[in-house]
């Protein structure tokens, strides 16, 4: 690396220091207006293949060229700015987050993110200090999932080779428009596929969507693994009989059996605390059928979504879940059954992109530490197919997805500093 400030200055210390509290502040305020939504906090809808999202595209694409990096979008419409100063050469590195939001969300999930890579680069620029690597700052597409893709993550899915480019733009919203209809109309539909395996290392900043950064003071958080995802569909089949003229010993009730489900969920899940604080179980959908007040319910599906950095912990609840049903299916004369159609599995952030988020803290003169993600991010595909590291923000009183997520101006520019310190390092 070339460090054009002379002496013993170390360039992750320069880097640090020029690090713009205002400029990386200007961009997220630009950013958060496009599809704003009225009333309290700052809250945006920003759905893949909108006008809002055309918007903001547009805005980080001029962004980008101010900042002297070269821009291009590829078929799913992933943008990717890169700055290959001279003498850089080999795997670029690559830090990155998502434009889109879910509907009347906060303006710093996801942005932050993106708007923190391009301010890392703008300092490393103004520090004089040119990498020995190329660095790309990445927008993916359709991150959260809002319009197109259940479960997310959709650009980064392509970019990892999990999922083709055909069946990416194949994805149709509730009204039947796809995602290559839609990219068309915002002129967001590049040429390509981004690959992801071919970047030397990956960071992504985000915020914390919890307090433990927020009730310790710390600046900022090291992620050591993301959560591993499973969601099931559970049913229960009773009987619909009339409420009033059924009698009580008589009763087949579907609703009665999926309640004491949903109990035996949480009940599970806090037991496994006790050897795994990271595990969690949700009951978070029922639909239940007929649904009137003056049946007895005859049905009833629901969404269960279980959580944690321990497979084993993850497979013990789906088998938890599977006892109780089985439970149930014999007490109350029901039919049950269990679907495991959701499956992420835990996954590790490498031990040298931490390493070098743990350096660019130092450098800063600012507290890390370490923790887990509850939460899915691009970070997982990537990490499939090259280092990955993820980076935490506090979050105000862990609210994300919501007008009234915040995360203050002063903690984005630190934990911008430590990012800028990491891909600093990592692109030595």
């Amino acid at each position: 690396m070339d460090d054009r400030n002379g002496g013993d200055t170390d360039p992750n210390e320069a880097v640090a220091t020029a690090v713009d509290q205002a400029r990386l502040r200007e961009d997220l305020e630009r950013n958060g207006g496009f599809g704003a939504v009225p009333g309290e906090g700052h809250g945006r809808t920003v759905l893949a293949g909108t006008d809002a999202n055309r918007e903001a595209r547009e805005y980080f694409r001029g962004r980008l060229e101010d900042a002297g990096l070269t821009v291009e979008v590829d078929s799913v419409g992933n943008v990717v700015g890169r700055w290959a100063p001279p003498g850089a050469t080999g795997a670029p590195v690559a830090a990155g987050s998502h434009l889109d939001s879910v509907p009347e969300g906060g303006i710093f999930d996801g942005p932050l993110g993106v708007y923190a890579a391009l301010e890392a680069v703008r300092a490393m620029r103004d520090a004089g200090v040119d990498p020995a690597r190329p660095v790309e700052v990445v927008s993916f597409t359709e991150e959260e999932g809002a319009r197109f893709a259940p479960g997310g993550l959709l650009g980064s899915s392509v970019a990892t080779g999990d999922r083709s480019v055909e069946d990416a733009l194949a994805l149709a919203d509730g009204d039947g428009v796809t995602l290559e209809a839609a990219l068309e109309g915002i002129g967001f539909r590049g040429e390509g596929r981004l690959d992801a395996a071919e970047w030397d290392a990956w960071l992504e900043l985000h915020v914390e969507q919890h307090t433990v950064l927020e009730s310790r003071g710390v600046p900022a958080g090291v992620v050591t693994d993301v959560t591993g995802i499973t969601h099931c569909e559970a049913t229960v089949e009773g009987e619909a009989n009339h409420a009033g003229s059924t009698p009580m010993d008589g009763r087949r009730d579907a609703l009665c059996a999926a309640a004491e489900f949903v109990t035996d969920v949480e009940r599970a899940a806090n037991e496994r605390t006790e050897v795994d604080p990271a595990a969690v179980g949700t009951v978070g959908s029922l639909d239940v059928s007929p649904n009137a007040t003056n049946v007895v319910p005859g049905r009833v599906e629901m969404g269960v979504d279980v959580r944690s950095v321990e497979r084993e912990s993850m497979d013990h609840l789906v088998g938890a879940a599977r006892d109780s049903l089985d439970r149930l299916a014999e007490r109350r004369d029901v039919e049950t059954d269990l679907t495991r159609g959701f499956d992420l599995h835990p996954t590790p952030m490498a031990e040298r992109c931490r390493g070098a988020l743990h350096d660019g803290a130092d450098a800063a003169g600012l507290e890390a530490i370490d923790l887990h993600s509850g939460a899915a991010h691009d970070s997982m595909h990537v990490a499939n197919v090259t280092d990955a590291g993820m980076l935490f923000a506090p979050s105000r009183d862990g609210i994300s997805h919501n007008p009234r997520e915040w995360t203050d101006w002063a903690d984005c520019a630190n934990a911008t500093r430590v990012l800028a310190g990491g891909l600093t390092r990592l692109a030595e």
